[in-house]
């Protein structure tokens, strides 16, 4: 065998590693506990691919979904991506038709593992083009396992950034190869992926005029598109014609646009600006690696390298804006980092290599004090660190990264692992003992799970197309029982579903998201008597014990989470009523509610639910 094969059959050795590597790291969550979806987006996802796998793409297209926003309904397919649920839905169609049966849920839960397996191979070809075939394997090998690229594409984790990476590195791919190579192929493959179409409309250009000619037509033809598209685009969205940009779009250019303006985005914990103890979780050593791989990267500048170069400062700057777009940073950290590694490690292995022929062959090696020695430890650094990035993957993957949120788990005091199934508890009960036209509200986070899982109507979910529908929610939240109740026969509510945390010790429940309620709830001219600072004890804190504020110990959130835990002991030496998440004392234990009755606790009381009361004579 030549060294050629030999070098192209370790490769492939290696290439293939990585891809299993990057599948498998990402199944710990179907190993602790089983085959779910993840979060709440997801949900979404999987119940309109369910649909489109069922009933076809031209009724997919063609939804009217009347379970969500309620009285409101959504039009499915004309406001969303089906990028995703296409891809799931065909792969779904082409096991079945070779006669492998699998359930349309288990392609959902294993697309976002597969793809990252993809992404690991096209990774490696696009660093190969960008710089060589050992900067692609390192790159590779760090993007398989990536805690940042990881936390979205876990088995379960069935969202858009699980073939998003992919696409979009595939796409940088094929314009890389088509600036490179200039082929018919690359540039129609590039143009139809990424509108290459117009680099191509100007290298044509280029080709029949001279140079000079070619400058000035091309800086007249910028001006004037850019002048005329600024001049219609204002026109266009001052008089209505045009929709203006999204919150989402206006909070990576101010940071503080979303909380100053709109807290619905700013309510959503995706949108947060990136600590900094997060890029060194989310990337470990690669923080360090990247500005090395930038500096040869400017080193020797080309088209390629230009492009990088700009790809990983732009991503920087965005993924400290937003922390959800710390997936889009880390395979750019993965290119650079491998390109830096894998540089320092050819030229100081190259170093060790020559010193020891030109000593074997007696050559006078005085010019070279220490060199061998320096080298040498140069790589078992190296080499120390990557091992050390390698079990810090791991580690993230394993604890962080692969707990499903609609399945719990905690350990007790001798060390045995709890499990709290309390959503599906509630949901399955939703289904079970409602009527199929129950209207449920629930604050907008618990939207998608519902829908899907206990196939009920709901006012709000995660979409949050309508602030006002969702501020409306969150003034019922607000507001004590009375008019809270009437805003629910408003919307025609049946149902109420809350979480709460107090006696598990879960601190994403409803009443640390309350603040949030009440902002958005007051947000809105219909809600406009609603004040944040009402609902904070004299001292400016936010409190659920005697020094709470009566607005707070007085409205329905509160009620609907505290009602009955006035008597209930949740921790030795601790009095009843104790939150363990708030660690104090509930201000207001001995109430009853008027509107409301209570329908369903779960065992560890992570999901209430309260039934509407029909109440034909009130006020008599």
């Amino acid at each position: 065998m030549t060294s050629e094969k030999q070098q192209t059959l370790l490769t492939l050795s290696i290439l293939s590693l990585a891809a299993i590597l990057s599948f498998a790291t990402r199944l710990f969550s179907v190993l602790r506990f089983e085959s779910v979806i993840h979060e709440f987006d997801p949900y979404f996802n999987y119940r309109t691919t369910k649909y489109l796998a069922e009933e076809g793409f031209y009724s997919f297209h063609n939804w009217f979904d009347d379970r969500a926003w309620y009285p409101l309904g959504r039009i499915i397919g004309g406001t969303i991506y089906p990028g995703l649920m296409v891809t799931s839905g065909a792969i779904y169609h082409f096991l079945q038709l070779v006669n492998i049966t699998v359930d349309i849920r288990n392609v959902c839960v294993f697309l976002a593992p597969l793809f990252s397996s993809f992404t690991t191979i096209v990774t490696y070809l696009l660093t190969k083009e960008l710089r060589n075939s050992g900067s692609g394997l390192v790159a590779a090998a760090m993007v398989a396992i990536v805690p940042g690229y990881i936390s979205r594409s876990v088995a379960g984790s069935y969202d858009n950034e699980g073939i998003a990476i992919f696409c979009m590195l595939l796409t940088y791919y094929m314009w890389i190869k088509a600036v490179k190579t200039g082929t018919i192929l690359w540039s129609t493959l590039a143009a139809l992926a990424y509108f290459y179409m117009i680099h191509s409309f100007v290298d044509y250009v280029r080709s029949k005029v001279s140079a000079d000619d070619f400058n000035v037509l091309f800086t007249a033809l910028v001006y004037t598109v850019t002048t005329v598209s600024v001049v219609f685009g204002s026109i266009l969205t001052l008089s209505g014609k045009i929709s203006p940009w999204t919150g989402r779009f206006y909070s990576l250019l101010d940071p503080s646009y979303a909380k100053n303006h709109i807290p619905i985005i700013a309510s959503v914990s995706e949108h947060q600006p990136t600590s900094w103890s997060s890029f060194y979780f989310d990337l470990q050593i690669l923080v360090f690696l990247f500005p090395a791989g930038l500096y040869f990267c400017f080193s020797k500048l080309s088209d390629a390298n230009i492009f990088l170069v700009l790809y990983g400062v732009t991503s920087i700057y965005f993924a400290g804006v937003m922390v959800r777009l710390m997936l889009v940073l880390a395979p750019v950290m993965c290119i650079l980092s491998g390109i830096a590694v894998s540089h320092l490690l050819h030229k100081y292995m190259d170093t060790r290599s020559i010193l020891e022929k030109k000593s074997k062959r007696g050559v006078d090696s005085t010019n070279y004090v220490m060199k061998n020695e320096v080298a040498t430890i140069f790589v078992g650094i190296i080499t120390f660190l990557l091992i050390s990035y390698t079990f810090h993957c791991t580690w993230v993957t394993s604890e962080a990264y692969s707990s499903p949120s609609i399945v719990l788990s905690a350990r007790s005091h001798d060390g045995g692992r709890i499990i709290f199934d309390d959503f599906r508890e509630a949901y399955y009960w939703l289904r079970m003992n409602t009527p199929e036209d129950a209207k449920v509200m629930s604050w907008w986070d618990y939207g998608y799970q519902i829908t899907a899982m206990a196939n009920r109507t709901i006012l709000v979910d995660n979409n949050t197309w309508n602030n006002t529908h969702i501020s409306r929610v969150g003034q019922a939240m607000a507001s004590s029982e009375e008019k809270a109740y009437e805003i629910m026969k408003e919307l025609d509510v049946n149902y109420v579903l809350v979480i709460f945390g107090g006696l598990t010790g879960y601190s994403s429940d409803d009443i640390n998201k309350f603040l949030w309620m009440v902002r958005i709830g007051g947000s809105t001219e219909r809600g406009a008597h609603i004040k944040e600072w009402d609902y904070y004890s004299p001292n400016g804190e936010f409190r659920v014990d005697k020094e709470g504020a009566p607005a707070l110990l007085n409205c329905l959130m509160y009620k609907m989470c505290y009602y009955r835990f006035g008597q209930v002991y949740t921790e030795g030496g601790k009095p009843p009523g104790y939150d363990r998440v708030r660690s104090a004392e509930i201000g207001n234990k001995d109430f009853e509610l008027d509107v409301l009755e209570e329908a369903y606790t779960t065992e560890h009381w992570l999901v209430r639910i309260y039934k509407v009361k029909d109440l034909p004579n009130r006020g008599v």
